[in-house]
């Protein structure tokens, strides 16, 4: 499934920074279309669910809920 999302790009020092609107992701590239383009990566990456690679090679998900005082 493809969903658009909005970005703003700005320039800190020698990196550009790409953030989107939607979701709470951002990330960085040398150049705006490197931003851009990790960005995207970032935001699959967001929405892929969690996982974790045992030793052997399966996978299996572990989910807990944590309560924290913040």
């Amino acid at each position: 499934m493809k969903r658009k999302f909005t970005a703003s790009v700005w320039r800190e020092d020698d990196w550009y920074i790409a953030q989107a609107h939607e979701v709470d992701v951002a990330s960085q590239g040398a150049t705006e279309a490197d931003a851009l383009r990790n960005l995207g990566e970032a935001i699959e990456l967001h929405f892929e669910p969690p996982s974790v690679i045992d030793k052997d090679g399966g996978r299996f998900i572990s989910l807990h809920t944590i309560e924290v005082d913040i």
